[in-house]
């Protein structure tokens, strides 16, 4: 029997603890744990430990900053604050446009892993959901050495008038290595520019001015041109307040964190596919559907023709609908309103419900 292990954080274990847990319910199967999160939610920490390095964070301009060294790459995050128990913690887009902020301390995190790496990078993973900025990415391609006639740093503000961009400098930083942004799904196809773009979604909510969303959507235009053309039309260039256009216009590639992770549970060989994938997360209700974890590892269960099973802090949605989410059982650590709540769960109560879900999905 092959079971995958791809779960969330559950409680205060991460993605790589909580699987660990979970794969020794099955110690008769051929088990493969992977690590998987969400952007801003865990993404570089289950990067980090399915490469079996450590993840170093510190603290720059106010913001809690993180990266890995591995040996398939270069991982790095960003978000707002410290979250308490050192956990990443999501930044939202916020509410206006936030027209000085800028995403240099990305650029500026990217380039001090780089500094410290000693063999040549194959692939550059950018967690981008921690930017809460609007300035196309400028900031993250200034601190990369990306030149212009214009502050880069200075945010969306900083780039109207903008006419020369040199992107040479960053290229070299790259020195090829395969760029990849991480984005939450709902951020995969956000658009750049016009009446869906990130200026008129923010903008028009708080009633900005006409003339002020114009021409800050001018100003991006603009650069986006300058970064490559065409780059501003691309689906996921308005990605993460702009982040997104950084990325495809250097070449890369858009992706969410689970999709990364799974990409090859139903690919290769039948004879190679899974029995069965157990994926996990703190609450599964029909609000939030276990997260994007959850969702993409039914997604992959499903192209390889395998059950997938829930394991979850606390279970708050009816058969019915987990059903249609592709999930074939859902299973509670703890009882819907028990006390303590679901961020507390421990190993040995998960372990232990770990083993009673395995004797009925053991073959």
């Amino acid at each position: 029997m092959r079971v995958v292990v791809a779960t969330d954080a559950i409680g205060a274990l991460s993605s790589a603890e909580a699987g660990a847990l979970l794969a020794a319910a099955w110690p008769r199967a051929q088990v493969t744990v992977l690590p998987v999160g969400d952007a801003g939610r865990g993404f570089a920490t289950a990067v980090a430990d399915s490469w079996g390095v450590e993840l170093v964070s510190g603290v720059l301009d106010g913001r809690l900053v993180a990266w890995a060294n591995g040996p398939e790459g270069v991982v790095v995050a960003v978000a707002d604050r410290p979250a308490p128990g050192g956990a990443q913690q999501a930044s939202g887009p916020g509410t206006g446009i936030p027209a000085t902020a800028s995403t240099w301390d990305l650029g500026r995190t990217l380039r001090q892993a780089l500094w410290e790496r000693s063999g040549p990078v194959g692939t550059v993973l950018l967690d981008l959901a921690g930017s809460d900025a609007h300035d196309g990415g400028a900031g993250l391609l200034a601190a990369l050495g990306a030149l212009a006639d214009v502050p880069l740093d200075a945010g969306v503000a900083g780039l109207r008038g903008v006419d020369r961009l040199n992107l040479g400098p960053v290229r070299q930083a790259l020195g090829g290595a395969r760029l990849v942004g991480v984005v939450p799904a709902e951020e995969l196809e956000r658009p750049l520019l016009g009446l869906r773009g990130i200026t008129s979604l923010r903008g028009r909510a708080e009633g900005y001015d006409a003339a002020e969303l114009l021409a800050t959507d001018a100003a991006l235009e603009r650069f986006a041109a300058l970064v490559a053309p065409g780059a501003g039309a691309l689906a996921g260039a308005g990605a993460c307040g702009g982040l997104g256009l950084a990325v495809l216009g250097l070449g890369g590639r858009l992706v969410t964190g689970p999709a990364l992770a799974l990409a090859g549970v139903a690919q290769g060989e039948r004879a190679a596919r899974p029995d069965l994938v157990v994926t996990g997360c703190s609450v599964f209700d029909f609000a939030t559907r276990g997260g994007g974890v959850v969702a993409e590892a039914a997604r992959a269960a499903a192209a390889a023709l395998a059950p997938c099973v829930v394991v979850a802090g606390e279970v708050l949605i009816g058969s019915r609908e987990m059903r249609t989410l592709g999930v074939e059982a859902a299973y509670a650590v703890r009882a819907a309103g028990a006390a303590p709540g679901a961020g507390d769960v421990g190993a040995e109560e998960l372990a232990a419900t770990a083993r009673r879900i395995s004797r009925s999905w053991t073959w």
